[in-house]
């Protein structure tokens, strides 16, 4: 489900935002099990299929809201899931149609909407991404005076196409730091993989154990969702409580994406506050002297090249 504050800036100042979203109403069957199917659209189908989904378009405000609702279109890369502006189309937006392109929703009301998605027989195979949009404007420009005020909230689309059975999906966990953040919170950053052929959405939670008097703490939850698309690399990042020992502690980190999960275990101590942050500052001594020796026998053999090359003018040209 997704979901928005769908009040103008001013009004925010005067009331409690109020809200409108757009969600699943159903899912397949043989995907009840899959977490990611409760919340996007994803699934495999052979080129020329033809499926539906019901999604319902809804609101808290106390007053009559119209809402746009269209596909647009999404990519998986190195940013993550990342969605186009606008009504900006792609192969998969172009394969679906909704039997509503506008509601009105009554105060707190909701509205069913109906996807079709029609693959035509000759789609290669691979995955596509894209988003269904409830979107409200806003009917008149907003505090800067030239531009209205527009909000939108949607499902995410995850569909793979080709013959056969679906893709695995699969991913790796690598290393697991510890560490704080700038205001000195510990938190647990682990090195991620896809390692399968579909993207992954990485969730998790981390718990520990065997600390400083026999403490355990958590399950700290992981701070969003990391996207990744196959072959990618990222981090997970999971902040944890203010007041905990620095250790050491034993970590077991659960990380899922649908269906599939993986742990890693292990043992760490929080670097004490600062720590980190001084680290980061910039690299060490030693590593700016050796920086600099290279720049300098690099500028040098630049200089070198460029006395010889001068040296051999092109037929045609003169010294």
């Amino acid at each position: 489900m997704a979901a928005a504050p769908a009040a103008a800036a001013g009004d925010a100042q005067r009331r409690r935002p109020e809200r409108f979203g757009i969600r699943l109403l159903e899912i397949p069957e043989n995907r009840l099990d899959d977490p990611r199917s409760h919340a996007f659209i994803v699934d495999h189908v052979n080129p020329g299929t033809t499926f539906t989904r019901r999604l319902e378009v809804f609101s808290t405000s106390s007053r009559r809201q119209h809402v746009n609702v269209y596909p647009a279109a999404a990519r998986v890369g190195d940013e993550g899931f990342t969605f186009a502006p606008a009504r900006t189309a792609n192969e998969l937006t172009s394969w679906i149609t909704l039997d509503r392109t506008a509601v009105d929703l009554p105060p707190h009301g909701r509205v069913p909407v109906t996807a079709t998605v029609a693959v035509p027989p000759t789609a290669s195979k691979g995955e596509r991404y894209a988003v269904i949009w409830a979107e409200i404007a806003s009917a008149s420009p907003g505090p800067s005076g030239n531009v209205a005020l527009v909000n939108r909230v949607g499902v995410r689309a995850y569909l793979d196409v080709g013959p056969g059975g679906e893709p695995p999906t699969s991913f790796r966990i690598g290393e697991v730091a510890a560490g704080r953040t700038d205001d000195g919170r510990p938190r647990l950053v682990a090195e991620v993989g896809n390692t399968g052929e579909r993207a992954v959405d990485l969730e998790g939670e981390v718990r520990l154990s065997e600390g400083p008097s026999a403490l355990s703490a958590g399950p700290f939850r992981s701070t969003r969702a990391t996207t990744l698309p196959p072959g990618g690399h990222g981090q997970v990042t999971v902040l944890l409580g203010d007041d905990l020992p620095a250790g050491p502690w034993k970590f077991r980190l659960t990380l899922r994406s649908g269906r599939v999960s993986r742990t890693a275990t292990g043992t760490i101590t929080f670097p004490a506050a600062g720590e980190r942050a001084a680290a980061e500052d910039g690299p060490s001594v030693p590593v700016l002297a050796a920086c600099a020796v290279a720049a300098v026998a690099a500028a040098a053999l630049l200089v070198v090249n460029l006395r010889r090359f001068r040296r051999r003018p092109l037929d045609g040209e003169t010294a």
